[in-house]
């Protein structure tokens, strides 16, 4: 599902209770010195390859499963599915159910899967009284693509009420179709559109390249190379993206709710702040908030959330996220863009594919192996 494939079977065993040492200012408290947080994993459920949640009606997690369900999390595990799509999907490559969202209200609930094709699907259901009705399912957008790999997926909604929709550059390695840099295609960006303005989306007009003849109106950014995840800050509305990188750098960009879009976040000529294979930065390069190289510290980014809990208050307002290969949970400190501090959790997710963050702002993290823990206080 991201850049490098591991045995599902294998789970990191869980460190559950360390020490958080937070040694610079938060973004909630600058100037100011915190005491140690102690954070633990608590595991509340086990899914079939869990790949990403979303919270739905009456603040209920909805967990999707890799093979095309999604499941309900109570005080007692996982439901029964309320979807099954698994007849429509393939788990070949890096495919499946990657992604599913809620609108505002939990009106309409959205999936985000590769079909039996390969193609990069989002799709619609109306929800009533907290069901789908699956006979309002309709098809939003699709998008070919070319390899079994880098199918990004992940899907949100903005604070603005639009749909972003992140695709990776569409497989292979080292973008052999140059489609980060190629405004002419949709893959390799992150999309904005609006499912309900038209049949079967709006293109908001305040897009960024709503009006070039040479760029698709419906994106948001680009130069991505395969954003997994990305989430909006519940306070502020800044986004944050996990892209996965080629051989050397994992990256983490920032954009401030403020942006009217159009960053250009530099794949496949730069691989976080460095030039890749002999390419030249871009005028409009915006370089990552955060890189790290893969000398023990993994190899394929994990998106996550800002923390907006309040079981653990000393976390609040840091930028929590993982690596696939090396499931150590770690936080970015912010301030006004800036990284001011990183810290290691202390903490194991295993195989780390996604977090979910719930209706109270707290956090879960979905191993692909199966296992659904929550971050809570030691």
């Amino acid at each position: 599902m991201k850049v490098r494939t591991r045995s599902s079977a294998v789970i990191a065993t869980f460190c559950l209770v360390a020490s958080l040492a937070l040694t610079t200012a938060s973004a909630d408290e600058p100037g100011a010195r915190r005491q140690v947080a102690k954070v633990a994993l608590t595991n509340v459920a086990t899914a079939t390859n869990p790949t990403a949640g979303a919270v739905g009606p009456g603040g209920k997690v909805w967990i999707a499963e890799r093979a095309g369900t999604v499941r309900v999390l109570g005080d007692h595990g996982l439901g029964a599915p309320v979807l099954d799509i698994s007849a429509e999907t393939t788990t070949d490559g890096e495919r499946g159910l990657l992604g599913i969202a809620f609108d505002k209200k939990s009106a309409h609930f959205y999936i985000s899967f590769t079909n039996l094709e390969g193609t990069s699907t989002v799709d619609e259901f109306a929800v009533r009284h907290g069901k789908l009705l699956t006979d309002t399912r309709r098809t939003v957008l699709t998008q070919t693509q070319p390899y079994d790999n880098h199918n990004g997926g992940d899907i949100k909604f903005g604070p603005d009420g639009y749909l972003y929709i992140a695709l990776g550059d569409g497989g292979s390695g080292g973008d052999p179709h140059g489609n980060g840099q190629n405004l002419g295609t949709l893959l390799g960006k992150l999309l904005r559109i609006d499912p309900h303005g038209a049949t079967p989306y709006a293109i908001p007009r305040d897009n960024p390249f709503v009006g070039d003849p040479d760029a698709r109106g419906e994106i948001w950014a680009y130069g991505l190379r395969n954003p997994w995840r990305f989430s909006f800050d519940a306070r502020t509305g800044d986004l944050l993206i996990g892209d996965v990188g080629q051989s050397d750098w994992e990256e983490i960009d920032w954009a401030p709710a403020s942006s009217k879009g159009g960053e250009n976040y530099g794949w496949s000529q730069m691989e976080g702040t460095h030039p890749f294979r002999g390419g030249t930065e871009p005028a409009n390069h915006v370089p990552p908030v955060h890189e790290y190289d893969r000398t023990g510290l993994g190899c394929s980014v994990t998106g996550g959330y800002v923390y907006r809990g309040r079981a653990i208050p000393d976390l609040a307002g840091q930028y929590v996220f993982s690596d696939y290969c090396d499931g150590t949970l770690r936080s970015l400190q912010m301030r006004n863009g800036k990284v001011t501090g990183v810290n290691d959790l202390g903490v194991n997710g295993g195989e780390v594919i996604s977090f979910v963050q719930g209706g109270k702002g707290e956090l879960y993290v979905l191993a692909i192996g199966g296992t659904i823990a929550r971050i809570d206080p030691a």
